[in-house]
């Protein structure tokens, strides 16, 4: 959004910010809202530019998700997007009877949910990095296939461990040239599931992939994901999201700033984004 290169363009001027948490202050008609009143939430906007970096927001009680006493402001902030998407991964992984996982931008903190969850399900995950120091980030946690994909013989080893594992669901958040290279090295059957596109590049992809070797490409998309699922789903996904949100699906923090220093928040983040989250607090 703030590159400005987010398919969805809001009218301007906006408020950015997708996810956050905070306590309710006012409620609008209905039984809902008003017992989410004076309740800590964890919550996401509404879009239109109504973003949660700010001191209050307005958004629907829809996106909002009523915190646990053990779970604090901070994991709260932090609640939604990732360990959703985390949860909506695996759901997927078992229910299209993938047998491993491939994911790139494995550092992450999405990544690092990944890496837990797939010791929680047993569904082995293969990991690409990019440096030395995120595969030893990785190994410190535990992660047991790991890919650095400035290796000079990246595609082999893809090709090697995808098949030896039977890894047919591939999670990109890249784009770009490393897309083909994945779906490429994958086994017969396999789906690129483009989630983000970090590389800012369009993929590219050979059709005879898709027409012979029964390979396709889709997008994920955790708003779309949700607004297919029924009330009593997304109730079951909410509490599981918060029971593992202090292992699993926990996120790391690396340092908070205030709404006035949101221009050093942002290149702190960008200058190591695998070292953990950055959190805006307000005054």
């Amino acid at each position: 959004m703030l590159q400005g290169s987010y398919a969805l363009k809001p009218p301007y001027p906006i408020t950015p910010g997708i996810e956050g948490s905070g306590t309710v202050v006012k409620a609008g008609k209905g039984i809902l809202p008003m017992l989410r009143k004076g309740k800590r939430v964890s919550c996401t906007a509404t879009g239109g530019g109504n973003g949660t970096w700010a001191e209050y927001m307005i958004t629907s009680v829809a996106k909002c998700i009523p915190l646990n006493k053990d779970i604090d402001q901070e994991q709260g902030s932090m609640l939604i997007v990732n360990p959703m998407t985390a949860l909506a991964f695996f759901d997927i992984a078992k229910r299209n009877k993938h047998q491993a996982i491939l994911n790139n931008a494995a550092a992450s903190s999405l990544g690092q949910m990944i890496i837990r969850l797939g010791k929680n399900y047993n569904i082995p995950v293969i990991n690409i990095i990019r440096s030395q120091k995120q595969f030893e980030l990785l190994e410190s946690l535990g992660a047991e296939y790991i890919i650095n994909s400035e290796s000079a013989d990246f595609a082999n080893q893809v090709k090697e461990k995808t098949h030896s594992l039977n890894a047919t669901l591939i999670l990109d958040a890249i784009g770009g040239e490393q897309s083909s290279t994945l779906i490429e090295s994958a086994p017969n059957g396999s789906t690129l599931m483009v989630y983000a596109m970090l590389s800012e590049k369009p993929c590219i992809i050979n059709p005879r992939l898709i027409l012979q070797e029964k390979k396709k490409v889709e997008g994920f998309y955790l708003a779309h994901w949700t607004s297919n699922k029924k009330i009593w789903q997304m109730l079951s996904y909410t509490k599981k999201v918060q029971s593992l949100v202090s292992k699993e699906l926990k996120s790391t923090v690396q340092k908070k700033f205030s709404l006035e220093e949101i221009n050093e928040a942002i290149d702190l983040y960008k200058s190591n984004m695998s070292k953990g989250k950055v959190l805006i607090l307000p005054n």
